[in-house]
């Protein structure tokens, strides 16, 4: 089994000092020693370091230059200088350039102790602040709205049976359905919900960039490449990993998630060693994976490692007694986020956007929400505020295929365009015609004709 301590790099051109430090730390960490800053470096493109112990005072490149490399090319290695007294000054000189801290070389070795456990807790604590950064796009209310559609609460009762348990969770569904929303919410249920929630699009990745983002990959690794970074299974480890469009994934990349989750290990980009990580995994995809391992563009093994627990989102139109639930539930998110007072919605308003079939699912209906406020004016959005595509849903579509469908869908427009210009104009109907650019007999005739009742 590979080893899963934390690794320990202890660099120091005193060979007793070499042995003292790895007498300490070799029960706790997995130790590897060098000499001399051009050894350093060499065993740091190698190996995956996490800690290190460095002495200032070295043969060929100092421990300044080590210093300075390891800051620039591994950001995520903490560094103890290991310093003699009369170096004092010179250690604190390279807490300023990013060491951790210093310790003399008479330290007992409790005191060493306690300080590379710090370093190591600061480490985590650094991993969690790249986590939160890499999520810095996402809103705190994010959230799946619960609705009272009966195939919501289904969903919701299911997700309460499976939360805590670590295994993997398909979900399907078409796009813009909610499938990352339901996917937080596993996770909030889970055992472990303060531990780390990392989300990735597969399909909002370039191609060439998704092996370095899932894996991470080490400095050199390719074109670009230069400082050693972490991918989003480390990032992830400890929590949950949604992969998103996992059904986009390539084929040769197929291989490396299987082992990911079969044997709880990854391997950067340009890297020897086996990394071990602890995930727990929620896969979406809006493809039937089943039709794709049977055409041979989904690894079958995958596909059945991946669907132990499916769940499937249903369409907007499929749950659409949650549709007012929603409305509301984006219309306080964007009242926020554009400083309007927005009160509500007009329930002849909601029957409209219930006939409406909603291809884009619940994204289609949040950006339409996010129109309506960031343009709103009112406190309460109507009928005539919905775009014209609304107002061809609402003719009859059962009346003879004789009548003109058009004229009628044109004529509904033309109605609420009229009425909200009067609403505009203060119900005064000469400064409403002279806005519009119509004569004043001209608007009278079509008020008359449209039977829109003026105030």
């Amino acid at each position: 089994m590979p080893d899963s301590r934390k690794t320990l790099l202890v660099v120091d051109d005193d060979a007793a000092m070499r042995d003292s430090v790895t007498a300490i730390f070799r029960p706790d960490y997995r130790v590897l020693r060098a000499s001399g800053g051009e050894a350093a470096l060499q065993l740091m493109e190698k190996e995956n370091i996490d800690l290190m112990t460095l002495g200032l005072t070295l043969p060929g490149i100092s421990g300044f230059e080590v210093l300075k490399i390891t800051r620039e090319n591994y950001p995520h290695v903490e560094v103890v200088v290991v310093a003699a007294n009369r170096e004092l000054e010179v250690a604190i000189e390279a807490m300023r350039l990013g060491a951790y801290h210093y310790i003399g070389k008479d330290f007992d070795p409790e005191s060493i102790r306690v300080l590379l456990a710090n370093a190591s807790e600061r480490q985590e604590l650094n991993r969690s602040v790249i986590r939160l950064r890499a999520e810095v796009a996402e809103q705190n209310d994010r959230e799946f709205v619960v609705g009272p559609s009966r195939t919501t609460r289904e969903i919701v009762e299911l997700v309460q049976k499976v939360a805590k348990l670590s295994a993997t969770v398909l979900i399907l569904g078409e796009s813009g359905t909610g499938k990352e929303l339901l996917a937080r919410m596993i996770h909030r249920e889970s055992e472990q919900p303060e531990a780390p929630f990392v989300a990735v699009n597969l399909a909002a990745i370039p191609k060439e960039l998704v092996e370095s983002t899932l894996f991470g990959h080490e400095k050199g690794a390719f074109t670009g490449a230069i400082r050693q970074q972490l991918g989003k299974f480390e990032l992830a480890s400890g929590g949950t990993l949604f992969l998103d469009e996992v059904g986009d994934l390539r084929y040769e990349l197929q291989a490396k998630l299987l082992r990911a989750l079969q044997e709880n290990e990854i391997e950067r980009v340009g890297g020897t060693r086996p990394i071990r990580t602890s995930f727990r995994l929620i896969a979406a995809t809006n493809i039937d994976l089943h039709k794709a391992v049977k055409g041979g563009q989904f690894r079958e093994d995958l596909y059945f490692r991946l669907n132990v627990i499916p769940i499937r989102m249903p369409p907007l139109r499929e749950r659409i007694d949650d549709l007012a639930d929603l409305a509301r539930f984006f219309l306080r998110r964007y009242n926020l986020k554009f400083r309007r007072n927005v009160q509500g919605i007009a329930e002849s308003t909601l029957d409209i956007l219930r006939k409406h079939w909603w291809p884009g699912n619940i994204r289609e209906l949040e950006n339409l929400i996010e129109r309506l406020v960031a343009v709103s004016d009112k406190e309460w959005i109507t009928d005539e505020d919905l775009p014209y595509e609304f107002h061809v849903a609402q003719v009859d579509a059962s009346r003879p295929a004789s009548s003109n469908l058009l004229e009628e869908a044109l004529t509904t427009f033309e109605r609420n365009f009229i009425v909200r210009a009067l609403e505009k104009g203060g119900w005064n109907v000469t400064a409403t015609a002279r806005s519009l650019g119509i004569p004043l007999s001209t608007l009278k005739f079509k008020i008359q004709r449209l039977e829109i009742r003026t105030r």
